[in-house]
């Protein structure tokens, strides 16, 4: 059964696209069938992954979200690309945005992506979902197409506050619309052990919530090498496959 994992966190910057990225890539070295959904309106994944200028693509996660809302014909293979390090992706722009306004007054509107993805989902073992910062429509549609969910969580003390909510958010998704959404666990990310701060933190986070929650025992260290990859149109596991946020990254999907 196809595995479909929302990378998700209320909060920007807390890196989930690099997350969905590396791990996606991680999976592909492992021999599974991957495909990458860019669900953020900025774009950052679809760039990330070389895609030079987002705003101009017609065939995005976007159009075929309008196109189910209008009950056209869908043509997946238009809008699915191909990266050079295995796994597929779909792209995404600001036209995204709009589509959350129209759901508003859509029949089973928490639905619209998981009626696209059930189109392509049993050609691949992982569908990685890249979920924009906010809690709204979209990011509904997001858990509720998921069977489970990654939550990144920066070493910061901002970062916990935000945790709750989603934490919530995705406990009401599980009871009312997605009985089978899994916190798979949460990945403490840009960690700096030099710092007091950052090992507070995470100490935190682990005494808090690690008795309920599964917490990652490999945190990401905080890199250069992820920014560089990320303007490379690659990950990280290809610029730098044998650095601390690598081989902590691939901890989690092995």
């Amino acid at each position: 059964m196809t595995k479909i994992i929302a990378i998700s966190n209320q909060k920007g910057g807390v890196g989930k696209t690099t997350t969905t990225i590396t791990l996606g890539a991680g999976l592909v070295q492992q021999g599974k069938k991957v495909l990458l959904i860019d669900f953020d309106p900025q774009g950052n994944m679809t760039s990330a992954l070389g895609v030079k200028e987002p705003d101009e693509l017609t065939n995005t996660i976007s159009y075929l979200m309008d196109q189910e809302l209008k009950s056209q014909p869908i043509l997946m293979k238009d809008t699915i690309h191909k990266h050079n390090e295995g796994m597929d992706f779909i792209p995404c722009n600001i036209n995204l945005a709009s589509i959350d306004a129209k759901l508003v007054n859509t029949f089973s509107r928490e639905k619209v992506l998981k009626r696209v993805l059930s189109r392509v989902k049993n050609k691949y073992d992982y569908i990685l979902i890249d979920c924009l910062p906010t809690i709204n429509l979209l990011n509904i549609n997001a858990l509720t197409a998921a069977t489970d969910v990654i939550i990144p969580v920066q070493a910061e003390h901002l970062s916990i506050m935000g945790l709750c909510s989603l934490l919530d958010s995705v406990k009401r998704v599980k009871r009312e619309l997605n009985r089978k959404l899994n916190i798979e666990g949460i990945v403490i990310t840009m960690t700096d052990n030099r710092t007091n701060l950052s090992k507070i933190v995470e100490k935190t986070i682990r005494d808090n919530l690690g008795n309920s929650i599964h917490i990652f025992a490999e945190s990401i260290p905080r890199s250069v090498r992820v920014a560089e990859s990320s303007l490379a149109g690659c990950s990280v596991v290809q610029t730098d496959p044998h650095g601390k946020a690598t081989k902590a990254y691939q901890s989690i999907v092995m």
